[in-house]
């Protein structure tokens, strides 16, 4: 059975994977405070431009020596790289689902937790779906903006290997 998983190993050979074309089942909790509402502003102009497949924009919301994990435990770092893997994988066009937005600020550090679904089509046709936690770790910036410095949309992988 294919699955996307499968797809990730297949991709990362060329470039790989985060948020894109985002539709949010749950927007921003309103308890939200100012700085909450930044680092919210943060995830949703990378979503945004990633599901307009304008790279330079996405690549604008993460630092430069981020580290995003387009597969579980194989990081990639750098813009030149992150550049690479996005512009590969927007080919893919998958429809994200957001399940809620979690966001806990400590001092210049936020980490932002949301869980996930997404449905789409690789290149042949074929439709895949997949599910996870996104976890999102941001640095607030010297303008007062926040920027991530880790992404990884695979959070729940090691609860998936302790489960088995």
């Amino acid at each position: 059975m294919f699955t996307i998983k499968n797809y990730f190993l297949i991709v990362l050979t060329l470039g790989g994977f985060s948020l894109s074309n985002a539709q949010t089942s749950k927007e921003m909790p309103k308890s939200f405070n100012e700085e909450q509402k930044k680092v919210y502003s943060t995830i949703r102009k990378m979503v945004t431009a990633f599901q307009n497949k304008n790279i330079e924009e996405v690549l604008s919301t993460y630092e430069e020596n981020a580290v995003v994990m387009f597969e579980p435990q194989k990081p990639v770092k750098g813009k030149e790289n992150l550049r690479n893997a996005f512009s590969k994988f927007v080919m893919f066009n998958p429809q994200y689902t957001f399940g809620g937005h979690e966001i806990y600020i400590s001092g210049n550090i936020a980490k932002h937790v949301s869980p996930w679904s997404m449905v789409g089509k690789l290149p042949d046709g074929t439709e895949v779906s997949e599910r996870g936690l996104s976890i999102a770790i941001l640095r607030k910036q010297s303008d007062g903006s926040w920027l991530m410095i880790q992404d990884n949309p695979h959070g729940h992988y090691l609860l998936e290997m302790f489960k088995n």
